[in-house]
C-alpha cells in the first residue's frame, strides 16, 4: 500500500513526529514534566529519535543535526521515516501527522519520502499476507500548497510503481504484458502511447532488438509515452531511453551461478522512464517528456544471436557482435537512434547496463557519462544530491572509442577488458548526435538486502531524481 500525503485541513491526529532543532524547542503544552525529562536525557545521549509510548498514541521526536551537510540532513530525515515507518506499521497505526516549530519544509518533506517509501511492500503473491497499516501521513504546515502534495504524491506513488514493475518476475511481465500496462498507466493521467509491434519493428529495420530477441519465444515491442502540456516550457522535448530486457539469459553467453537469479531486474531502465513520464504526467509538470522503451528477453534457442555475427542497426551501423551478454546496449542503440526523429532538447537514456559500473563505485551511487551536456548533467547531479541519488561522471574520451572499432563491421559490441561501464558508453554515444547523457544504474536498481526506505528488490531509482529535476527546470523556465 502507498500511503497518501496531505493537509491537516483541521483534522486531528494522534501520533505526530515533530522535527526540532533543538531541546528548547519543545512545546511545554504537549510533554509533561516527566516526559520532557526522559526526552532531555535521550537527547544528552545523542539519540536521533526518541519515542514517546502513551499507549493510545505515540509521539516522536526527530532533532536535526544542522552541522550536516544540507543533503546529509535530508537523508537522516528519510532514515528517520524508515524508523518511525516500521514501528507504526508493527503497532498497527494507519496514520501520522509531521509538525516543525522552526520552517523547515524540505525536511519534512524528506521525512513524508522516507514514510511512503518505507511503508511499501511487494507481496502480491503471498497467500498469507501480512500488510502494511499506515495509510495517511498529515503536514501541519502552511508553507504548504496543492501543487506541493500534488507533486510529492505523484512521485512517490510513481517510483513504487516503477519497484512493482522491477519486481514482477518474467512469467508475469514479458516484453507485450510490460508494454500494455505502462501504456495504460500513462494514458490513465493523460499522457499518450503507441506500441510498436515485432512486424512493425521489422519494418523499421531495428537489428538491435530484432538481434536480442531472436532466440525468443515472445515477441519484442518498442513503446513511446508522451507527455506534452499546452503550455511545456521546452520547445524540443527531453526523450527518456530505458532498457527494457525483461529477462536476461546472457544468451549464449550464459550467465553462471547466482548471477542469473536477479534478471527480471534488467528491465528497470524501461521501469523508470516509464514511472518518470507517468509522475510528470500526473502533477501536471509543464515539460514536454517522451520515453522511447525497446523491450524483448534474452533467452537461447536455435535462432538466437551469436558471438560472431554481424547486424545492422536501424540508422545502418553495422555490429559485430562479441558478446551476448551485452545484448542491453544493442537494443538502447536502436532507441537512441530512433529519438532522432524528435530534434530532442537532451536525451537520457537508463540501463543497467554492466557489472563494471557495480564493480567501480558500488551501491551507492549510478555511473554517469555525457555529451555536450555538461549544464544538464550539473543540474541533474544537484538533483541527485536533493533526492539523494547520487550520480558519478566517469570520462568519454576519444581514446576508448578506438577500442570498439570492428576488423570487418563498423563497431563491436564489447571493447577492451578494462573500464567496460565505459566501454559501453562509447558504443551508445556513436548512435547519438545531440546532447546526452547516459546512466549506468546496474549496482543502483535493485537491492538484495534491504536498506532503510530503498527496501529490498526493485528500488525505482531515479523517478524522484527525474522529477525534481524536470519541477526545478519549469520554474527555472
Amino acid at each position: 500500500m502507498t500511503a497518501t500525503i496531505m493537509p491537516a485541513a483541521g483534522r486531528q491526529c494522534r501520533n505526530i513526529v515533530f522535527i526540532l532543532d533543538d531541546i528548547h524547542q519543545l512545546e511545554k503544552n504537549i510533554f509533561s514534566e516527566l516526559e520532557r525529562e526522559y526526552i532531555e536525557n535521550q537527547f544528552n545521549n545523542k539519540k536521533k529519535i526518541i519515542q514517546i509510548n502513551r499507549f493510545s498514541e505515540f509521539l516522536y521526536i526527530v532533532f536535526l543535526n544542522n552541522e550536516k551537510e544540507r543533503h546529509i540532513r535530508l537523508e537522516d530525515c528519510r532514515k528517520a521515516g524508515f524508523d518511525i515507518c516500521g514501528h507504526l506499521n508493527d503497532n498497527k497505526q494507519t496514520e501520522i501527522a509531521i509538525k516543525t516549530v522552526e520552517p523547515h519544509k524540505d525536511e519534512i518533506i524528506a521525512l513524508a519520502e522516507g514514510l511512503v517509501l518505507s511503508n511499501y511492500k511487494f507481496n502480491k503473491y503471498q497467500t498469507e499476507k501480512k500488510d502494511n497499516t499506515l495509510e495517511s501521513i498529515i503536514i501541519e504546515d502552511q508553507s504548504f500548497n496543492t501543487e506541493d502534495f500534488n507533486f510529492l504524491n505523484a512521485t512517490l506513488d510513481a517510483t513504487c510503481w516503477a519497484r512493482d514493475l522491477v519486481n514482477e518476475p518474467v512469467n508475469k511481465l514479458n516484453a507485450e504484458e510490460l508494454a500494455r500496462q505502462i501504456s495504460e498507466k500513462v494514458r490513465s493521467v493523460g499522457g499518450k502511447a503507441e506500441v510498436f509491434n515485432k512486424k512493425k519493428i521489422e519494418t523499421l529495420k531495428m537489428g538491435g532488438l530484432l538481434a536480442v530477441n531472436a532466440g525468443s519465444q515472445d515477441e519484442p515491442t518498442f513503446t513511446i509515452l508522451e507527455w506534452k502540456p499546452d503550455n511545456a516550457v521546452n520547445a524540443n522535448p527531453v526523450v527518456l531511453v530505458g532498457k527494457g530486457i525483461v529477462f536476461d539469459t546472457g544468451g549464449y553467453n550464459l550467465k553462471t551461478g547466482s548471477i542469473m537469479d536477479d534478471m527480471k531486474d534488467d528491465m528497470s531502465g524501461a521501469a523508470s522512464v516509464a514511472a518518470s513520464v507517468y509522475a510528470t504526467a500526473k502533477a501536471k509538470l509543464p515539460v514536454h517528456v517522451i520515453a522511447l522503451v525497446p523491450a524483448t528477453d534474452n533467452r537461447i534457442d536455435g535462432n538466437a544471436h551469436v558471438t560472431g555475427d554481424v547486424i545492422t542497426m536501424y540508422d545502418g551501423t553495422t555490429v559485430e557482435i562479441l558478446n551476448t551478454d551485452a545484448e542491453g546496449r544493442l537494443i538502447l542503440a536502436d532507441a537512441l537512434s530512433y529519438a532522432k526523429h524528435y530534434n530532442p532538447m537532451c536525451v537520457f537514456d537508463f540501463a543497467t547496463l554492466t557489472g563494471a559500473a557495480s564493480r567501480a563505485i558500488g551501491p551507492l551511487a549510478s555511473v554517469v557519462m555525457e555529451k555536450d551536456a555538461d549544464k544538464i548533467y550539473s543540474d541533474l547531479e544537484q538533483s541527485g544530491f536533493d533526492v539523494f541519488e547520487r550520480l558519478v561522471k566517469f570520462p568519454m574520451w576519444e581514446d576508448y572509442g578506438e577500442l570498439i572499432k570492428s576488423d570487418i563491421a563498423d563497431i563491436k559490441n564489447t571493447g577492451a577488458p578494462f573500464a567496460g561501464m565505459i566501454m559501453a558508453g562509447k558504443f551508445l554515444e556513436h548512435f547519438t548526435d545531440y546532447p546526452w547523457v547516459h546512466f549506468d544504474i546496474a549496482a543502483t536498481a535493485f537491492l538484495e538486502h534491504k536498506d532503510s526506505y530503498r527496501g529490498i528488490g526493485g528500488t525505482g531509482i531515479h523517478v524522484r531524481l527525474l522529477a525534481d529535476y524536470f519541477r526545478k527546470m519549469a520554474k527555472t523556465k
